[in-house]
């Protein structure tokens, strides 16, 4: 916990404003014409990166990988309320990119609006598709993160498209962050929630959409996209956007995370604390006492 409040702190002094100010405050990403209208690359990527570099530092979680490499699923506690928390998330995504607009004045509101709701809606349909086509089962979870995906991607691009492009963003979205999770399990990298392929690899895809997709009336930033006639000048914008703020972003938080962890005796808890479970260990008390007291009753009957 204390690590955690420690890094949340110096990666919004140390990390953050250098990026947003690249994009969103006049700097050299911006002089080049980037879009990125709420935060694909801003807050999403850059997110991303710090957890990527994270997750690294810390190694998985005990259980998650076997022996032969072959990864097992840890369970969330309860798909009710993960369900649940992406709704109030795709609710508040209207603040987030709508928000943007900083005026419900007149149909842009309402433009940025419906383009979040359809990539959102897109993204869960796809992510359901292909986890039935690949496992043999329409996953709700997956169905979950390719919403969440959906909402990522077009966070950069909602207000630069028309809205057919919002579905295609949220399409494509869907099927990437399962190949995505896919991906990263593979190579031994322990996500729990899948972060990194949530926010980062549907964030990559939704910064470079807008080169592909942003329209001569709507890209009052930069240049249209590819597909608008605006050639490869805006997607090597956006390309430029990516690998200039991922790479700052990872590897300024692997230095302020390996240096937290010399100064502060490690990052991770220790095996026991980690078995017993951070809701004893961190904070002292269980998550879910009424299971705990029952069980209790059970053994002494």
């Amino acid at each position: 916990m204390s690590v955690y409040l420690v890094f949340a702190l110096l990666f919004s002094i140390l990390v953050y404003p250098f990026i947003a100010h690249w994009i969103w405050g006049g700097g050299w990403l911006a002089e080049h014409g980037k879009q990125d209208f709420a935060g694909s690359t801003v807050v999403h990527l850059t997110g991303a990166m710090a957890a990527l570099a994270a997750t690294i530092l810390l190694k998985p979680r005990i259980g998650k990988f076997n022996k032969d490499g072959s990864a097992n699923n840890i369970e969330g506690h309860n798909q009710v309320f993960t369900a649940l928390s992406v709704l109030l998330l795709w609710v508040g995504w209207f603040g987030f990119n709508a928000g943007s607009t900083v005026s419900v004045d007149g149909a842009f509101f309402g433009f940025v609006a419906l383009n979040t709701n359809l990539a959102a809606a897109a993204g869960t349909v796809a992510a359901m598709l292909i986890s039935w086509i690949v496992l043999g089962k329409a996953d709700v979870p997956m169905m979950l993160n390719g919403a969440l995906a959906g909402l990522v991607a077009i966070t950069a691009s909602c207000a630069f498209v028309d809205t057919w492009a919002s579905v295609v963003i949220g399409l494509i979205a869907g099927i990437l962050v399962f190949y995505s999770i896919r991906f990263f399990e593979s190579r031994k990298i322990d996500d729990p929630i899948f972060a990194l392929s949530v926010h980062g690899t549907a964030g990559v895809w939704g910064t470079l959409s807008t080169g592909f997709f942003a329209t001569p009336e709507l890209a009052t930033v930069g240049n249209p996209g590819l597909f608008y006639g605006g050639g490869l000048e805006q997607l090597g914008v956006q390309a430029l956007g990516v690998v200039a703020s991922g790479a700052f972003a990872f590897i300024a938080s692997f230095i302020i995370l390996s240096i937290i962890k010399v100064t502060m005796k490690g990052l991770r808890v220790t095996e026991e604390e980690e078995i017993i479970g951070l809701d004893i260990s961190e904070h002292g008390s269980y998550g879910y006492p009424e299971l705990v007291n029952k069980e209790a009753v059970k053994g002494s009957v």
